[in-house]
């Protein structure tokens, strides 16, 4: 493997990509259905949608935030109806947090409203650019969980 930073052809590639993937997140953040969620609540609701329940302490080394942080958005989300606590299976200290039907409705209307920005914008490619685009989704997805 080459070294990404140092070869010059290798580094403009980098920073090309890191400014498009940040622009792009930035805009598609903008594609929500309910304004009154922070990004961060929507992020946690994300992360209970792809790997189910988790105590408000798995949460927080998953979102990057402090615990108490995240303390106070679950009480946010559980207050809106969008996660639930539960009694944990084998910690009764400990909770598990899970999302509602409300929040799994909710998240689904927002990946739609995201999938369809997105597909307008890749209207605007020509055959080509949206061959090399689905080739390259699945090494961006891979990036994306590294």
């Amino acid at each position: 493997m080459p070294d990404l930073i140092h070869d010059g052809d290798s580094a403009a590639a980098v920073s090309s990509l890191r400014s498009a993937v940040m622009l792009l997140g930035r805009r598609l953040k903008h594609q929500r259905v309910d304004e009154s969620l922070s990004p961060t609540e929507m992020s946690v609701l994300g992360t209970l949608a792809r790997c189910g329940s988790a105590t408000p302490g798995e949460l927080a080394r998953k979102e990057h935030v402090q615990p108490p942080s995240m303390t106070r958005i679950v009480a946010l989300l559980e207050a809106k109806g969008l996660v639930r606590l539960e009694p944990h299976p084998d910690d009764r200290r400990q909770k598990m947090v899970s999302r509602t039907e409300q929040a799994e409705a909710m998240l689904a209307e927002s990946r739609d409203k995201r999938n369809a920005w997105l597909a307008d914008l890749a209207e605007g490619l020509d055959e080509e650019e949206w061959e090399t685009l689905r080739a390259a989704a699945p090494v961006l997805e891979k990036l994306a969980h590294l």
